[in-house]
């Protein structure tokens, strides 16, 4: 069964930098656009970073950019998607989810289209 398991969250404070894993299962993931997304409490879930399936073109969330890198490897049959995080400030607490669509040919940012998600990893940030 396809599963996308997310790693690396926890308590930073600002400033500091953490990287989050979303181990894949499944080669087939190789050739899906997968993206990083996140929510904060009390608030709706938000597009954070999308990579496309050749791993080359990426998409960022305006207010991300320059503090936050996605990327991946592909080791045998698994795919990591990573998330950077750099600079990391209070508004970036959140849960923060991994996910997968199997079926575009380019990154977006359009939640409902994304047909695996993990479980998320809780990142905090104190000031």
């Amino acid at each position: 069964q396809a599963q996308l398991v997310e790693s690396g969250g926890g308590l930073v404070q600002a400033g500091d930098s953490l990287r989050l894993v979303c181990a894949a299962s499944g080669r087939a993931f190789s050739r899906n656009v997968m993206a990083w997304f996140r929510q904060a409490p009390g608030q709706e879930r938000e597009f954070v970073a999308a990579l496309s399936w050749s791993g080359i073109t990426s998409d960022y969330a305006e207010t991300l950019k320059g503090r936050f890198t996605i990327s991946r490897d592909v080791i045998g049959d698994m795919v990591y998607l990573y998330l950077t995080m750099d600079d990391l400030k209070p508004e970036d607490t959140a849960v923060y989810y991994c996910a997968s669509d199997s079926r575009a040919g380019a990154t977006h940012r359009v939640q409902t289209n994304y047909d695996t998600w993990g479980q998320g990893t809780q990142v905090t940030v104190s000031s």
